[in-house]
């Protein structure tokens, strides 16, 4: 059939007809690598099917030939308009000619199940009829816009899987991305490749640059690594030597292989099996030996072909002979530029992808590498500010912010970046958590950023990979405008944050979610989050941060002033405002607002103190006992809530943060009594279980008055294991899941079951190590809170975790 083509017969004149994914898979077939073989449904296949698809409403009647321009700022009518686009699809039957034509070619691949995975090609002029020209796909999120597809050879599950895969083309989040970075839809090639579903040894991934590469490996198949249900075994390997520079052994305990008949797998019928793995098979390796060492060498090749850092996705599976075999299932090049070296290929066109790097030019440099604290990539002007201390009022709004640190009263200035680069912060520091929840991309502890970055200078920030670029007047050339999507105004070029893709409108495109067991709550400080949070699915918000919310209508002024009587009334209303409109928008939800946590290094600009020069800003006046000393602050925290409370808003609660002693406890007990707040049964205080003496004291805690704990795995993590968490140096050594805080965490939950109080976690340790959710069920946590973005993914993860534990649970029956 003309319109099918096989990746060893794929030629350079077929690229726009196959997409750049399938295309620079066949060039490496055909020279010699090992490549999971397939075929190609082409994208002129898609497009001609939509051209017998009836439309029921007259504005899709042109649909392959029209932009389709939409009110992406619309959630509703884009959730609408994108339902009856993929219905209308999904419902519309292929040819019998072609539906016996890939099912004839899907059987000559061997297996009982095939791959469905995009395969992508944008035209560089949106001429109607015009083929010729086409370009790479620029785009660091389309990888997330499609699900994986997997199908058994009937014809049935053949053609519902393409129509799906088609369909997801013009899923709410896919229309919001390609308008929001301006490819009009005609400019799209959306072709298919279709490859065999082999039972894997082992799979996983490689990122590679001019002098080390990153190995990741799991047992069976990789959706265990691309579904975060696994953290894989890593290997850091010297390119030119191929030296093995360091090990780091995994936690795995499941592993993923085809089934022959469709189960249900995060909403969607894939056929695929879950088994899991017995102690020994989690203590060990998923490759080694003469495996790993053929990897390697495989990957020595293609740097040394391809001559450029580069990214791919690979299999261990039985060749033909039965023996174990490297198979590769997809190669990203990183750089725009990169040509084959071999003398026997010839001009191969430049290589880019639409997966997860952002297209590169040759004027575009790499800068800085740091921690990807904030997804989302953003191509800006910099503003440079040496010294956090200086006024920052004169920054330009849509410049990418670069600064040693990122105090939290910056807060209206991050709001304005189209990106942020710091020399300091974590993964956990106030700083990153502010960038994430307003969805702008940032990069932190970037060394010597404010020195290698002057004002003026345009660079491109990946949020995604922790990376930063310069980019030189002939790459600036290069960007055109159609692409450019400013947060503001024309300083910034490009910026695609994660969270406006992926926040309001996930929903839309979530599959049917079954019920689960444990509470999912959000974490969140800002009410314009909750427009994000509106259509997620929540139980309520576990952790409502109040430095941050406070910061929002302190207009930067120091809290002292605020304390002064004649401004405490104002402050009071002021955040009462606020907590209605939480309580208000989330009832009869719970909402457990966090009393402030001033940290002297962080919030020192607001108090009026500094740290003490060479003391531990962790261990200093902070949490509850700073109420003991400077009550007043406190007691207008108590009014506003008390107001929330007369206001009709009976789903507020109060959780105390960094609770030292029972002592402490007891003194914010008496006020919080003497505001009138215990007055309504409904109201619970909870402490954050977060200093380790907690775990001594819990029984003593509850007798005083606790209703609740809440594991911040933040500060309990830290503590725990003597690092501070916002020390950049000592950023690779700080473990969430380390097992003296797993052994912590467990304890506690049960120590809560004992006492009869539940037991939640609001920490980044869930989202950073998803694995840990299968245990945390295990162990009984009844919640589990997290940021926006991380409340999708969460869900699924608790549905698999809590159907895992179910199926142990029956396994272990008699």
């Amino acid at each position: 059939m003309a319109n099918l083509y096989w990746l060893d017969r794929i030629q350079p004149e077929h690229q726009s007809l196959v997409g750049n994914k399938a295309f620079h898979l066949a060039r490496l077939l055909q020279n010699g690598y090992p490549v999971v073989p397939g075929f190609v449904i082409s994208a002129q296949m898609f497009w001609e099917f939509l051209e017998t698809v009836d439309w029921s409403e007259p504005l899709f009647a042109d649909l392959p030939h029209s932009s389709l321009r939409l009110d992406i700022d619309n959630p509703q009518q884009l959730q609408a308009i994108s339902r009856q686009i993929r219905q209308a699809i999904e419902m519309t039957s292929l040819p019998a000619g072609w539906v016996s034509a890939i099912k004839s070619a899907a059987t000559q691949l061997g297996s009982p199940v095939v791959t469905l995975r995009p395969s992508l090609a944008l035209r560089k002029t949106p001429r109607r009829g015009d083929v010729s020209k086409f370009e790479p796909v620029v785009d660091g999120h389309s990888s997330a816009l499609f699900n994986i597809q997997t199908c058994g050879m009937t014809e049935d599950s053949l053609t519902t899987g393409l129509r799906r895969l088609w369909a997801e083309l013009f899923g709410a989040k896919s229309l919001f991305y390609w308008q929001r970075i301006g490819v009009p839809l005609q400019c799209l090639r959306l072709a298919v490749l279709v490859q065999p579903l082999w039972s894997a040894i082992a799979a996983g991934t490689v990122q590679a640059n001019d002098t080390y590469f990153q190995v990741q490996a799991t047992p069976g198949l990789g959706m265990a690594i691309t579904w975060g249900e696994t953290i894989p075994d890593s290997y850091q390997i010297h390119c030119e030597s191929g030296a093995i520079l360091s090990r780091r052994l995994g936690r795995k305990t499941i592993a993923y292989a085809p089934a022959t008949e469709p189960v249900d797998v995060q909403g969607s019928a894939l056929h695929l099996l879950l088994r899991f793995l017995d102690e020994p098979q989690q203590a060990s390796d998923a490759i080694e030996g003469e495996q790993l060492e053929e990897l390697i060498r495989l990957v020595q090749q293609l740097l040394a072909d391809l001559a450029t850092p580069m990214e791919l996705e690979w299999i261990l599976a039985h060749s033909e002979n039965l023996q174990p075999q490297i198979y590769l299932t997809q190669v990203i090049p990183n750089l725009a530029g990169a040509v084959w070296q071999s003398s026997n290929v010839g001009d191969w066109e430049p290589l880019s992808s639409f997966q997860e790097e952002p297209v590169m030019n040759p004027g575009w440099h790499p800068l800085l590498t740091g921690l990807a604290v904030s997804q989302g990539q953003a191509i800006a002007r910099a503003s440079v500010i040496t010294d956090p201390r200086e006024a920052v009022a004169e920054i330009l709004p849509g410049t990418v912010l670069v600064a040693p640190l990122l105090p939290p009263q910056w807060l209206p200035l991050i709001q304005q970046a189209a990106a942020i680069v710091t020399e300091q912060g974590s993964m956990t520091s106030h700083g990153a958590i502010i960038a994430r929840e307003v969805g702008v991309p940032a990069v932190m502890g970037a060394a010597n950023a404010t020195v290698h970055i002057q004002t003026g200078d345009l660079v491109m920030v990946d949020g995604n990979r922790g990376r930063v670029y310069r980019i030189e007047r002939n790459g600036e050339r290069e960007l055109k405008p159609s692409v450019m999507a400013s947060r503001t105004d024309r300083n910034t070029l490009q910026s695609l944050p994660s969270n406006s893709l992926f926040g309001i409108l996930s929903a839309s495109d979530a599959p049917e979610r079954p019920p689960i067991g444990t509470q999912l709550m959000a974490n969140v400080s800002q009410p314009s989050s909750l427009e994000l949070i509106a259509n997620l699915p929540i139980d309520g918000i576990g952790l409502l941060r109040s430095e941050l919310l406070v910061l929002a209508f302190l207009n930067n002024h120091p809290l002292d002033q605020w304390l002064q009587p004649e401004l405490q009334t104002e402050f009071v209303k002021r955040l009462t405002e606020a907590l209605c409109q939480f309580s208000s928008a989330l009832a009869p939800r719970p909402v457990f607002y966090r009393s402030l946590d001033l940290r002297p290094h962080e919030f020192g600009g607001l108090t009026g103190e500094e740290a003490t020069p060479g003391a531990n800003p962790v261990l200093g006046l902070r949490g509850t006992f700073r109420y003991t000393l400077y009550p007043t602050l406190f007691e207008l925290e108590l009014a506003a809530l008390a107001a929330t409370q007369q206001a009709g808003n009976r789903n507020i609660h109060l959780l105390l943060p960094f609770v030292r002693a029972v002592e402490e406890f007891e003194f914010c007990r008496q006020r919080i009594e003497r505001a009138g707040l215990t007055r309504d049964p409904n109201f619970q205080i909870w402490i954050m279980a977060e200093v380790p003496s907690v775990l001594f004291l819990l029984p003593e805690y509850v007798k005083a008055g606790v209703k609740g704990i809440s594991i911040g795995s933040n500060d309990l993590s830290q503590l725990l294991l003597g690092i501070d968490r916002d020390d950049t140096v000592l950023s690779s050594a700080f473990d969430e899941c380390h097992p003296a805080v797993r052994a912590a965490i467990a304890q506690l939950i049960q120590q809560a079951h004992q006492a009869g109080i539940p037991c939640s976690i609001c920490g980044q340790a869930p989202v950073q190590y998803p694995e840990l959710i299968a245990d945390l069920i295990r162990w009984g946590i009844d919640s589990i809170s997290v940021a926006p973005e991380a409340v999708e993914t969460t869900y699924w993860a608790i549905v698999r975790a809590e159907r895992r534990l179910l199926l142990e649970t029956a396994h272990q029956q008699p």
